[in-house]
């Protein structure tokens, strides 16, 4: 069979699914077809996460989905990855809400809470009825947590939380807080949920990255949460780094999508415009781009399958997943931008896709750890010297 191109899926992924990663894939492609593309841009032009879209990505099983229990879906890695890859392919802002709610709320929650806050919380998040955010940056402390200044201190049963989180995701929309604080025992996580005294969120504004999604502060005055809502197992900064690593995997299928989108607008584009008495697909320079364009995406995939399954075999180093972000990411941005660029002056239309995509992904290539972030881990991890 030839390769697919449009796709695409030159080296044959798909070849490498199994029948259920195909058919969860196929299921969010068709959501993704039908109910994100018409809207996305529309919503990303004006600022707005469409929200409706929530209670159907809870139906078809999209938050938490590699989790056995707790009404989750129980998928492969690779699934969870491909559905990553989907969404993202609709926007960013989407991918982002879902990695949010799986990764950095519902595995904290499920990997060092306690039976009666997974009880609680998990079936929620799983269908919807709650929304989560992940509260670890801070104004003054982005790539650097071990600066943390968000603390917690005693009071008999109760802890007081003060300090402030920035570029939280969700922020505004959720009912539970994962948030990190030094306390004098090191690093702990608690859950705050929304309306507790002491705890208020406000939308960040005019940004022009990641429109159709939700971006906050957080802000905590002697915010009073008892016991019960510390997570019990979380000690240290391990705790929330370990989180960061669930994120950054499927940031890094993500992008996948995002380059996807553009790729496949640009060929498009190409085939149909005429320049010089001949579609552009007839020129050289033309086709030297678009095959570059597809040499990443397909590179992408291969890397980004691999690291799936090392993750379903339980033999994933995170300096895996850092290198595989690093790349994929970096990908998805140079091919954004070369989309834009061939698309020409009608490129830069909210109406074509590679700017959005672009203007995304400098979000994408900055949060979940900066590029320069991931390649010093992978440089200490082969050199074994720090040099943060």
């Amino acid at each position: 069979m030839a390769p697919e191109t449009n796709a695409p899926d030159f080296m044959g992924l798909a070849g490498l699914l199994t029948e259920d990663e195909r058919q969860v894939q196929a299921a969010v492609a068709r959501f993704v077809d039908e109910r994100v593309l018409p809207i996305i841009a529309d919503c990303f032009e004006h600022e707005r996460f469409p929200r409706e879209l929530v209670p159907e990505m809870a139906a078809l099983g999209l938050f938490g989905p590699t989790f056995h229990d707790y009404g989750c879906a129980g998928l492969s890695n690779v699934a969870y990855g491909l559905i990553m890859m989907e969404l993202e392919r609709g926007d960013s802002g989407l991918r982002s809400f879902a990695s949010v709610q799986s990764g950095l709320v519902m595995h904290p929650v499920h990997t060092y809470g306690s039976a009666e806050q997974k009880q609680r919380w998990l079936p929620a998040l799983a269908k919807a009825d709650a929304i989560g955010c992940f509260g670890l940056t801070e104004p003054d402390g982005g790539s650097d947590p071990g600066t943390m200044k968000t603390h917690a201190r005693r009071a008999g049963g109760d802890w007081i939380l003060n300090g402030a989180k920035m570029w939280i995701t969700n922020g505004t929309v959720a009912d539970v807080a994962v948030v990190w604080a030094r306390t004098d025992d090191g690093v702990r996580g608690f859950l705050v949920e929304r309306g507790t005294p002491g705890y208020t969120a406000r939308d960040i504004q005019h940004k022009f990255s990641l429109r159709a999604s939700v971006t906050s502060e957080l802000f905590f005055e002697d915010c009073r949460v008892p016991e019960e809502s510390r997570l019990p197992l979380a000690e240290g900064l391990g705790a929330p780094l370990s989180c960061l690593t669930q994120a950054r995997y499927g940031i890094a299928w993500g992008a996948i999508g995002a380059a996807q989108a553009c790729y496949r607008e640009a060929l498009a584009f190409a085939q149909q415009r005429v320049l010089f008495g001949q579609t552009l697909v007839k020129k050289q320079v033309v086709q030297q781009r678009l095959a570059e364009m597809l040499r990443r995406i397909s590179t992408a995939q291969l890397l980004a399958w691999q690291l799936g399954r090392l993750k379903d075999a339980g033999t994933l180093h995170h300096t895996q997943v850092s290198l595989a972000k690093w790349n994929n990411v970096r990908m998805a941005l140079d091919v954004a931008r070369d989309a834009r660029d061939l698309l020409g002056a009608g490129g830069i239309s909210v109406e074509c896709c590679p700017i959005r995509h672009a203007l995304n992904l400098e979000s994408v290539i900055t949060y979940e750890g900066t590029e320069t972030i991931h390649q010093l881990i992978v440089g200490r991890q082969i050199t074994g010297e720090d040099a943060f």
